[in-house]
């Protein structure tokens, strides 16, 4: 059985660089690797070790407070105890291998200042590599089906999809518990819902707003990068070990959708916009 529903798109979020912190849009492209803005897409750089390993929260939750900002024709990046650092995106380096999870990808170098910057900020050596636009990385064909579903440093999938519902549900249940109410910034997703019941995504087959069409193919799974606080980047397994409680299945904890585009890539997609949602159940 299938069933409509209509959602509003409260918040778009864009993440520059996988594991930092992310930009908020008012509108966003929705090209086939996720979000973009301005032609610069979600999780367009990473940082690696010096192995080619890719960092993230779980390992340097000082990586949540670097702040991005998109300006014309720069990266510009904040953080505690550092100089402002401008990265022009006409950069150009060498390409280099990078390691992410299962997947070796080619980044190009981002120069001598920004590594010397983020291995100074996180107290390792790293470097900050941008993602080689020559080649193709494809989310899995057994959960994308017939569509060829292009991203970029993402761990799996071009979009995480929340439901504002999911997230008050979250913070009624810390509430019982005596604990402060945490935001969705948690949970870094790219496209944030109103108007949905708690964990309404879950059973979400598609989004649909004019030619733009998201498939939402797979829940989820949950690391413990929900348990580093945005604002201060310190680390508790309150959250985690609440949802473990209550949303942990054969596959993992869940929370929220991974999703794809399916069709419409360019459209645009603005904060206010109402998505007509198809459900699947059973």
């Amino acid at each position: 059985m299938n069933a409509d529903l209509n959602c509003r798109v409260t918040e778009l979020w864009l993440y520059p660089i996988k594991g930092c912190a992310g930009v908020r849009l008012h509108s966003a492209t929705l090209a086939d690797t996720g979000l973009e803005h301005e032609g610069i897409g979600d999780r367009e750089w990473v940082l690696a070790d010096a192995a080619g390993e890719f960092l993230s929260q779980r390992s340097h939750p000082l990586m949540a407070l670097v702040q991005p900002r998109l300006t014309a024709s720069s990266l510009r990046l904040k953080a505690p105890g550092m100089i402002d650092l401008d990265l022009p995106f006409d950069s150009e380096g060498d390409v280099v291998r990078v390691q992410v999870w299962n997947d070796e990808l080619a980044g190009v170098t981002q120069g001598e200042l920004a590594d010397t910057w983020f291995s100074r900020y996180l107290g390792t050596p790293c470097r900050l590599l941008r993602f080689d636009p020559e080649q193709r990385r494809l989310a899995a064909a057994r959960d994308t089906g017939a569509v060829a579903a292009p991203y970029k440093f993402a761990d799996a999938f071009p979009l995480l999809v929340l439901g504002e519902g999911s997230m008050d549900d979250l913070n009624a249940r810390l509430a019982a518990l005596g604990a402060a109410p945490v935001d969705q910034r948690r949970f870094r997703p790219n496209v944030v819902l109103g108007d949905m019941p708690a964990h309404e995504e879950d059973f979400l087959a598609t989004l649909e707003h004019g030619a733009l069409l998201l498939d939402c193919v797979k829940p989820c799974a949950r690391c413990t990068v929900p348990g580093v606080d945005p604002d201060t980047a310190a680390s508790d397994t309150t959250v985690t070990d609440l949802l473990a409680s209550y949303r942990r299945t054969a596959e993992g904890v869940m929370f929220g959708v991974n999703a794809i585009v399916a069709r419409g890539a360019g459209a645009l997609l603005s904060e206010g916009d109402m998505l007509v949602g198809r459900l699947r159940f059973g």
